[in-house]
């Protein structure tokens, strides 16, 4: 016998849909899970959606008001997916009912609120994950596998990229991302802040840095009715767009190793340019997220004119094995959404946190916030201990 968990979604937008599916397709790929989620209800502000999304998802209930969630007796647990500026209020607000939550990254607009979260979590004794998707992915999960046991000797430095055209295009509507006061900063809250994790994640803690941002789309068309992801907008009142479109970022780890993360959210030509390259000096390994489930490795003691193989992923990576038979076959985007949502599931059956949790939210905020600073001072600044 499986039990249920009560789970409820708060926020039905793109990533409101792929948390849903993942609850959806969760015992599938872990039937020895021991908990069925049992999709209870769907909060959601913009009339209809949540009604639509009941009838094609099977949610017991709707609800245009969030907080009718936190005094559901039946909703142990909450994917909050709603935007930026309502992350704080609505995971204080969960954590303190007693709801077990998983909340998309930045986790609010700034290192207070995501520490006010995790805070909240720590307080009620529930488990809170974080949407740090990359880190899931079994070649990336490889990477730091070999990073760790020393196989491309010690670490020299690293680069990521994180390169996308959702808004580049000029008649991008003006909607809460490009706004301060709702989205906080632009593609440093958006890709930074999971290029910050994934830095954390491979190589340790980022000691220092310094940033210099760009706005490239000044004007945006402000939209006319309700929107979802990234639409387009004409016609309407055009406002300025307050927050970086571009980011380059020199960084230093604690173990003093060096790095450069650069974040682009109007790069023409290119869709999800997403990886990371570390060299050692012994070796390197190479990672493209449009090439999930390869990872580029070279080791050895040639030194020069060392060659690089190209490693496909198996069984025996990370949770590959949950979803594929052999290596090559090929996982997607959505499978790592499914592995976050097991380890949010996994925290709450075993009790300990399992996958990004909260804490590396605030490590992840607290370097996107040093980077604003160092790009407003023009100047390197210390990452402060989170």
């Amino acid at each position: 016998m499986v039990d249920t968990l009560g789970v409820a979604v708060v926020g039905f937008g793109w990533m409101g849909r792929v948390h849903t599916q993942a609850y959806a397709r969760l015992l599938h790929h872990y039937p020895r899970l021991g908990l069925r989620p049992q999709l209870v209800t769907v909060a959601e502000e913009v009339p209809g959606r949540a009604e639509e999304a009941a009838a094609q998802f099977g949610f017991a209930a709707t609800t245009r008001d969030w907080r009718e969630v936190a005094k559901d007796p039946r909703v142990q647990a909450v994917s909050i997916t709603a935007p930026n500026f309502l992350h704080r209020e609505i995971g204080v607000a969960m954590a303190e009912a007693g709801k077990h939550i998983w909340i998309e990254k930045p986790v609010g607009l700034s290192t207070a609120d995501a520490r006010a979260v995790a805070d909240a979590v720590a307080a009620a004794g529930v488990q809170g994950a974080v949407g740090f998707n990359y880190r899931n992915a079994p070649a990336v999960e490889t990477a730091r596998e070999l990073i760790a046991s020393g196989a491309i000797g010690r670490v020299t430095h690293l680069r990521i990229r994180l390169f996308s055209d959702y808004a580049a295009h000029p008649e991008g509507a003006l909607t809460w991302r490009y706004e301060k006061e709702r989205g906080g900063s632009g593609v440093l809250g958006d890709l930074a802040s999971h290029g910050a994790d994934l830095a954390r994640f491979l190589l340790g803690d980022i000691e220092s840095l310094t940033a210099d941002t760009a706005v490239f789309i000044p004007e945006r068309a402000r939209p006319t009715g309700a929107t979802a992801g990234h639409a387009r907008a004409t016609g309407g009142e055009l406002g300025p767009v307050e927050n970086e479109d571009y980011v380059n970022c020199l960084l230093r780890f604690a173990s003093g190793a060096r790095g450069v993360l650069e974040a682009c959210r109007v790069s023409v030509g290119e869709q999800n340019n997403y990886g990371f390259e570390v060299h050692g000096t012994e070796g390197a390994v190479f990672w493209d997220f449009r090439r999930m489930n390869e990872l580029g490795v070279s080791r050895g003691t040639g030194y020069q004119d060392q060659p690089v193989s190209t490693v496909y992923v198996g069984p025996g990576a990370g949770e590959f094995a949950a979803f594929q038979p052999g290596a090559a076959n090929a996982m997607g985007y959505d499978d790592l959404k499914v592995i976050e949502a097991h380890r949010f599931v996994r925290s709450i059956t075993e009790g300990t946190p399992c996958g990004a949790t909260l804490p590396d939210a605030v490590h992840s905020a607290a370097a996107v916030e040093a980077m604003v600073r160092s790009a407003e001072r023009g100047a390197w600044v210390n990452v402060p201990v989170a």
